[in-house]
């Protein structure tokens, strides 16, 4: 190990290696006893018989409480999600504008709906488009339920796109004023395409806290997933396997999800490395040495 790695990190040595493994062993030791606890106790309570899942065998079942709940869930986040991505760049760029009134104005929009739970953004909305009848009372719950979550997303990401534009070099807005871009054109064509690939993990971690944030919903009576997979557990009387299987779903979209995020992520950094142009003196000097 050189003498440069190591002042970035210090290889444990024999101890340190074995108190390591203890520790996680440890760990594991007891998340297993907690799990086997867990699931002592269910089954005491007689919540693994057939009689307890065999509603989940039946298509009743997913057509009349699941899919519809999937479905909305997955309808509020999506609509949630691109809305808050359009609103996150406006406020993120808005914060770095060159006038004052414009980072004033972005500035306590983001700090102040940041701030605010998004379960209080839902109810405040919700008695907001009833009070002034702006939705049909059909949509009232679904719009109350984007609203808020847009409001809240939207800020956040705003502040993880200024943060992704202020980490990039400053040669980049250099060589880009050199050019004489617009401060508008060097934003769209340079500094975001590049803060957001750098920014992809955390704007994908906060799409899926949108998405989990959806199922607050059943607050303002909005049908998700959760409330859903309860009223099927009120009808059969199965309400731990009901959130079980509620719980598996959302694991597996969010894990899609996050699959989907590190492959864009990796495309659009093969890409920027596939559009860099080709240096001649680095050509020839790698040719020389395989050479050699």
């Amino acid at each position: 190990m050189s003498a440069e790695s190591t002042v970035l990190y210090d290889a444990p040595g024999p101890r340190a290696r074995t108190r390591n493994r203890l520790t996680a062993i440890l760990f594991i030791a007891v998340l297993a006893a907690i799990a086997i606890y867990v699931i002592a106790v269910l089954a005491a309570n007689e919540q693994f018989t057939g009689e307890k899942w065999s509603p989940f065998v039946t298509w009743s079942t997913w057509t009349g409480y699941i899919l519809p709940g999937l479905w909305r869930t997955l309808a509020a986040a999506a609509v949630s999600i691109v809305l808050s991505l359009i609103l996150g760049a406006l406020l993120g760029i808005g914060r770095l504008s060159d006038h004052l009134w414009v980072r004033a104005v972005s500035g306590v929009f983001v700090e102040v709906f940041r701030a605010i739970p998004v379960l209080i953004l839902m109810v405040f909305t919700w008695f907001l488009f009833a009070i002034y009848g702006i939705f049909p009372s059909s949509m009232l719950a679904f719009a109350a339920v984007v609203t808020g979550l847009t409001l809240y997303n939207g800020s956040v990401m705003a502040e993880i796109l200024r943060s992704g534009i202020n980490s990039l070099p400053k040669g980049q807005t250099e060589a880009s004023m050199a050019l004489g871009l617009r401060k508008s054109q060097m934003m769209r064509i340079v500094l975001l395409p590049q803060a957001i690939t750098a920014m992809m993990p955390a704007l994908i971690s906060q799409m899926v806290v949108a998405l989990k944030d959806s199922a607050l919903g059943y607050i303002i009576g909005y049908s998700e997933v959760v409330r859903s997979g309860l009223l099927s557990a009120s009808r059969y009387g199965n309400y731990i396997p009901a959130l079980i299987v509620v719980a598996i779903i959302m694991i597996l979209i969010n894990f899609g999800l996050s699959n989907l995020a590190t492959y864009v992520e990796r495309r659009l950094r093969q890409g920027r490395r596939a559009s860099e142009p080709v240096d001649p003196e680095k050509t020839e000097q790698a040719a020389s040495e395989n050479l050699l």
